[in-house]
C-alpha cells in the first residue's frame, strides 16, 4: 500500500481562515496517525489577487498552531515547486497532452457571447453552462484562430449522458450526471491553469493519497475525476469534511464572526486552545473529552468518526475552552511569561511607543492612554458616538464604508490606511477630523486618543475591522436597505479620485 499523503493547499488571496486550519487539522491527523505525510502546497494562480503578504500569513497562522508540514514552499521536498505561480511549464505539457487526445479544446468565445448565452439560458430556466460552440470549428478554422492569436481558452470534454459514480469515505456512493457539469475552462486565457485543472495534476504528481476537503467541492469532483481518466491515472480517495457552520447554522463567514486565524492569536487566544476546538469541529475524542491536545487527537483519530452535522463555530464556547487552558495550563510563572510574549513583544511595543511618548508624563499615564492596544471589544454604547455634526446613520455609513476599504488593502502600512481615511472624507465632503471621529471611538473608545490612523494600523485589519463592526451594531446595525445604498456609495467611492492640490 502506498504511503498515505493528505495536502493542505490554500490560496493567499486573505486572510488565514479558520477554515483552512480547520481542513489542515484533519488532514494532517489522517497522515500522521497512518505515518504518513502531510503536506502544504500554495495555489496562487489567481494572479490578480494573490499576494506574498497572504502567503506568508497563512504560514505564520498555521505554524502558530503547531501545524507544521513536510513539504511545502518554505521548507522545500522532492515534488516542488509548491507555488502553483512557478509550475507553469509542467501545466502546459499535461493541457497539451489532453488537446492531443482529443479530450480538450481550444474555445474562442468572447465574453460578450458567453454573457449571452448565460441569461438566456437563465430565461429559460435552463442549467448555465458551455454550449459547445467551438467543438464544431473545423481544422482549418482553428489554425487560422491559432496563428492570428485569437484570445482563447482551454475546455474539457465533458460527456452528453450518464452520470459519475465515486465514493465518499464519509459519505458513500454519490452520483452526479454529467449534464449538471459544465465544460470546464482548464486554462485561461493568460495561459495560467484553473483551480480545477491545476488541483489534479499537482495532487498526482505530489502522490497525494486522500484529499480532504470541504463539502463544496462535491459538485466539481466529477470534473477532478474525468481529468484523472482522461490521463489515465487512478484518483485518490475522497473525503468531503461539513463545512463549518455559525450558531445560526449559516456558513461561517467574516460578516457574523471573524474569520481570521490571526484575529485570534491577536485576541490572546492560546494556539493549543484553539487547535483543540478546531478538532472538536464534527469530532470527538473516543472517551468524550473536550480537552485534548494535537497529539492526543493524533493517536487517537479515526475520519470515520467525523459526523456530517454542520459542526458550529461559536466564540463563547471558545472562549470558555481558552480560560480552561489558561487556568489549568500555565502557572504563574508561564502566565506572566505567555502575557508578556503577547502584549509586549518588541514589535508591537516599538510601534506604540513613539504615539506615547510626547504624550505622557508618568508610565502610570500609559495604561489609560494607550489600554486599547491590549483589549477585544470596547465597551462603548451609541451615547460614545453622539456628534453635532454627524447623525448615527451617518456615523455608521462612515464606518462600513471604511471598513470595506481598509479590507481591500493589499499591502498594510501606515500610509495605506491613512489613503483611505482621506479618500472617504473628500467623497463624503465633509472634514477629515469629522470623517475620523467614529473611528476614534470604535477603534480607541474614546472621542480623542492616539492618532487612531496609527491605531488601526499597529492592531491590524482583523481586530480593527472587528471593532468597526461592533461600533456599527452598537450604533443599531446596517438594514437591507441601507446595505444596497452602502453599496452604491462604495462603488462610487471606487472610482472615485483625490483632487489634486496646487
Amino acid at each position: 500500500m502506498a504511503k498515505v499523503r493528505t495536502r493542505i493547499a490554500p490560496s493567499p488571496t486573505g486572510d488565514p481562515h479558520v477554515g483552512t486550519a480547520y481542513i489542515a487539522l484533519f488532514n494532517r491527523c489522517f497522515a500522521l496517525q497512518h505515518g504518513g505525510e502531510f503536506i502544504l502546497r500554495i495555489e496562487d494562480t489567481d494572479q490578480s489577487r494573490s499576494t506574498a503578504r497572504s502567503e506568508q500569513d497563512i504560514l505564520n497562522a498555521l505554524r502558530w498552531l503547531g501545524l507544521d508540514w513536510a513539504e511545502g514552499p518554505d521548507v522545500g521536498g522532492p515534488h516542488g515547486p509548491y507555488r502553483q505561480s512557478q509550475r507553469s511549464d509542467i501545466y502546459r505539457q499535461h493541457i497539451n497532452v489532453l488537446l492531443e487526445k482529443g479530450h480538450a479544446f481550444h474555445c474562442f468565445c468572447t465574453s460578450e457571447r458567453l454573457d449571452a448565452l448565460r441569461a438566456q439560458q437563465m430565461e429559460n430556466k435552463q442549467t448555465a453552462g458551455y454550449d459547445g460552440h467551438c467543438l464544431s470549428l473545423t481544422r482549418a478554422e482553428l489554425d487560422a484562430n491559432l496563428a492570428a492569436k485569437v484570445p482563447h481558452v482551454v475546455r474539457m470534454r465533458v460527456p452528453d449522458t450518464g452520470e459519475c459514480v465515486f465514493h465518499d469515505r464519509l459519505r458513500g456512493e454519490i452520483r452526479i450526471a454529467w449534464e449538471q457539469i459544465d465544460m470546464q475552462v482548464l486554462m485561461k486565457s493568460d495561459h495560467l491553469p484553473t483551480y480545477h485543472f491545476a488541483n489534479v495534476v499537482d495532487d498526482h504528481l505530489m502522490e497525494i493519497t486522500h484529499v480532504i476537503r470541504g463539502e463544496e467541492w462535491i459538485n466539481s469532483t466529477p470534473k477532478h475525476i474525468l481529468l484523472y481518466q482522461h490521463f489515465g491515472w487512478e484518483h485518490p480517495q475522497f473525503c468531503h469534511m461539513p463545512l463549518l457552520r455559525n450558531p445560526d447554522k449559516s456558513k461561517l463567514s467574516k460578516r457574523k464572526n471573524p474569520t481570521s486565524i490571526s484575529y485570534y492569536r491577536d485576541m490572546g487566544y492560546m494556539p493549543e486552545a484553539m487547535i483543540n476546538y478546531l478538532g472538536m469541529m464534527g469530532w470527538t475524542m473516543p472517551d468524550g473529552r473536550e480537552k485534548f491536545s494535537i497529539g492526543e487527537m493524533q493517536a487517537a483519530f479515526d475520519i470515520d468518526r467525523v459526523s456530517l452535522g454542520g459542526p458550529v463555530f461559536d466564540v463563547a464556547k471558545l472562549d470558555w475552552l481558552n480560560g480552561k487552558y489558561i487556568r489549568e495550563n500555565l502557572s504563574a510563572e508561564g502566565f506572566a511569561e505567555a502575557f508578556s510574549k503577547w502584549a509586549f513583544s518588541p514589535e508591537k511595543i516599538q510601534k506604540i511607543i513613539p504615539l506615547l511618548k510626547d504624550r505622557v508624563e508618568r508610565f502610570s499615564d500609559v495604561v489609560p492612554l494607550a489600554g486599547f492596544f491590549l483589549s477585544g471589544l470596547l465597551p462603548v454604547s451609541a451615547s460614545d458616538f453622539e456628534h453635532k455634526q454627524l447623525s448615527p446613520e451617518q456615523c455608521r455609513k462612515i464606518l462600513q464604508l471604511c471598513v470595506w476599504q481598509l479590507e481591500q488593502i493589499q499591502d498594510w502600512s501606515r500610509e495605506s490606511v491613512e489613503q483611505v481615511c482621506q479618500r472617504l472624507a473628500a467623497f463624503l465632503g465633509i472634514k477629515i477630523r469629522e470623517t475620523l471621529f467614529p473611528l476614534f471611538v470604535a477603534i480607541t473608545g474614546k472621542a480623542v486618543s492616539t492618532s487612531v490612523i496609527d491605531s488601526i494600523y499597529i492592531l491590524g485589519l482583523d481586530v480593527g475591522r472587528a471593532r468597526i463592526r461592533h461600533a456599527i451594531e452598537v450604533l443599531g446595525g446596517v438594514s437591507k436597505k441601507e446595505v444596497k445604498e452602502l453599496e452604491k456609495s462604495l462603488r462610487e467611492l471606487q472610482s472615485f479620485s483625490l483632487p489634486e492640490i496646487g
